[in-house]
């Protein structure tokens, strides 16, 4: 179990995160809201061991963390919002470069739609091809948690399904904690949610919660 306790951060004056809590299980997966700004982000950043919180715990299999030990553990997979992968490289070779083992290579390569984008150049690639490229990257690594920043965000609805769909199948080995403003496709893959609003963490079931805590407008 992965246990995230009582998480604060200020930034100067200002505390973007009061006492934030939760718990994910393998099988579970756990959605955040909040508005630009709320601090989702920062706290995977914390969660990941890139950022320091001001007080707070993350905590493996009743293990408490230290920063460092996060980061090298492999515990943790974390895709960022920005990409990480280089734009000159082919996708079929950036793909050995994550995965020596054939094994691993093989189901990245058989992945659906994967064979169209084999050889062309990272930075040609369509923003949603660039997501799913690098959600089966870390999507298949050992960590058995991970967690995304927004990668719904801005790409063809085609690949929102495709990424909903590889999700999905990997329910059984990983727990994931997702944030994104797509709440709808959120909602259709998480278990629990909650919003961050002014620092606070707020629990939701539904669209009608999201609307009740100002996240969403109501009709």
């Amino acid at each position: 179990m992965l246990k995230v306790q009582n998480i604060n951060k200020s930034f100067g004056k200002k505390e973007i995160l009061k006492n934030i809590s939760f718990h994910c299980n393998i099988g579970e997966f756990i959605g955040i809201f909040g508005r630009n700004g709320s601090g989702k982000s920062s706290l995977l950043k914390i969660i990941h061991g890139t950022l320091k919180s001001n007080t707070g715990e993350i905590e493996i299999n009743s293990e408490i963390l230290t920063r460092k030990k996060i980061i090298l553990s492999k515990l943790i997979a974390y895709l960022p919002q920005d990409t990480f992968l280089p734009g000159n490289i082919k996708v079929r070779n950036i793909i050995p470069l994550f995965f020596p083992d054939g094994d691993y290579q093989d189901k990245i390569f058989y992945a659906k739609g994967v064979s169209h984008i084999a050889n062309k150049k990272i930075g040609t690639l369509s923003l949603g091809q660039l997501r799913y490229l690098e959600i089966l990257l870390i999507g298949h690594l050992e960590h058995p948690y991970m967690m995304l920043d927004e990668p719904f965000s801005m790409i063809e609805p085609l690949y929102i399904e495709i990424i909903k769909e590889f999700l999905i199948s990997l329910k059984s080995e990983k727990g994931l904690i997702i944030t994104d403003h797509y709440y709808k496709d959120v909602l259709e893959v998480t278990d629990r949610n909650f919003v961050i609003k002014n620092g606070e963490q707020l629990w939701v079931k539904d669209k009608i919660d999201l609307e009740g805590f100002g996240y969403l407008k109501s009709n």
